[in-house]
């Protein structure tokens, strides 16, 4: 199979570089259907593999949480479409053979498999195998008239074409399988833009669509008529007011041994240029944020790695508690205070500053998803300090414990992982680079 993909990669690399411009209209109407059509039969291909790797547990054996996590850090791609590819593979995999031919044979493309998929899914619990059967191939002919959504739309009455003497009774069915489906795909996703902001996507189930929209819904009325924010600038001034409403009730859970909390790095001039000391305000713990003093180009950083203008820092701080720190000249943490065995308050912070999140290769975890990891272990006598401690999520600091990974500082001070010498006989130094921030 390798050198067969081979083989169709150089292939594939040929046509980039011819002229498309020299064919014929028709010609060119060829070459895109047959573009097309390979796309989709490497997308079998693909998912085969993809199917296979997840099966073997190839993943948790090279220290990911999981395929779609592995994937992402493989591929390169978003952790959405990881997770959609992982289920589209089992589906297939578990379905029937008609679907997978239809793939295959470059007929459909995979977002009409995935709405077959569900569909021949959703049939089958309601209506049973031999409805199921009928449903697939009934779904494959409307695939070659109808584009994924078109199909999503006829497959709510796909029982009155395959099995319509029981369409009625099986609608209450059918409703209750479409309910299972919305639990099980249902995920919020936060990703970084490369210009410092965050795209919200996901997917809600019914009740918890109907608990977003009461609760946004009467914070997103115009304020007057001078306001001109756009309908989604104000729903998203309104989830703004929720999570500030949230933070002020000091009952949310703790993240690492803290209140929930924001954290801001800015430099003492950034803080001070336009604030009097007298302003600011302890407290912060139940309310905006706490910020540590670092040298960071005139501006603030959160600890998820997004940047604040000077302005939006110095407003927060009015609302803040301020925790300073001694740092380096790298920006590295010198002495924030030890003061227990735990790696919490002063000496955690210390940690997000230098670490930024999960520091095992791969990983995107967020600081708040993490624990703290002493390096030489405390019952063997490490110490609890900055040089003998890093951040992991909880897969990771398991799996540091129960796997021949092991940690050290590199010469910068910063976490650096040496592999088992099954995965790389070289056991060459890997790091983290998804928290890097310049």
């Amino acid at each position: 199979m390798v050198e067969e993909l081979a083989q169709a990669d150089g292939a594939v690399a040929a046509c980039v570089d011819a002229a498309a411009w020299a064919l014929a209209e028709h010609d060119l109407i060829a070459a895109l259907d047959a573009a097309h059509r390979l796309e989709q039969r490497l997308a079998a291909v693909k998912l085969a593999l993809v199917r296979e790797l997840d099966g073997r547990g190839t993943a948790r054996a090279r220290g990911a949480s999981c395929t779609a996590v592995w994937l992402r850090d493989r591929l390169r791609l978003g952790v959405g479409a990881a997770r959609r590819l992982v289920a589209l593979a089992a589906t297939l995999d578990t379905g029937p053979a008609e679907v997978r031919d239809a793939l295959a044979s470059g007929s459909v493309d995979v977002e009409q498999i995935r709405v077959i998929a569900e569909t021949v899914e959703t049939v089958h619990t309601t209506a049973g195998a031999q409805a199921a059967d009928k449903a697939v191939g009934v779904l494959v002919d409307w695939a070659a008239q109808f584009d994924a959504a078109g199909l999503r739309k006829l497959g709510t009455r796909i029982l009155d074409h395959v099995a319509p003497d029981i369409a009625d009774t099986a609608a209450a069915a059918a409703l209750e399988a479409e309910a299972a489906r919305a639990a099980r795909d249902r995920h919020l996703t936060l990703s970084e833009q490369t210009n410092g902001r965050l795209r919200l996507s996901g997917i809600l189930d019914a009740e918890t669509a109907g608990l977003l929209r009461a609760v946004l819904d009467p914070l997103t009325a115009p304020t007057g008529p001078d306001d001109q924010r756009s309908p989604g600038q104000r729903r998203h001034d309104a989830l703004t007011d929720v999570c500030r409403l949230a933070l002020r009730t000091g009952e949310l859970p703790q993240h690492g041994g803290d209140p929930a909390q924001i954290v801001i790095t800015t430099s003492y001039d950034t803080l001070v240029g336009h604030l009097n000391a007298g302003t600011l305000d302890t407290g912060l713990h139940h309310g905006a944020g706490t910020l540590d003093t670092n040298l960071h180009h005139g501006a603030g950083t959160l600890d998820t790695g997004l940047h604040l203008t000077p302005e939006t820092v110095r407003r927060l701080a009015c609302d803040a508690s301020i925790l300073p720190a001694v740092l380096g000249g790298a920006s590295q943490p010198l002495d924030v205070g030890r003061q227990r065995r735990l790696i919490t308050g002063p000496l955690r912070r210390a940690l997000v500053l230098r670490d930024r999140g999960c520091v095992f290769p791969g990983c995107d975890r967020p600081p708040r998803w993490c624990d703290a990891h002493h390096i030489h272990h405390w019952a063997d006598g490490g110490t609890t300090s900055l040089d003998n401690a890093v951040l992991l999520c909880g897969h990771h600091h398991r799996h540091v414990h129960h796997s021949d990974w092991t940690v050290r500082l590199g010469g910068d001070g910063h976490p650096e992982f040496t592999p088992p010498a099954w995965l790389d006989p070289d056991q060459i130094p890997r790091r983290n680079h998804y928290h890097r921030r310049t």
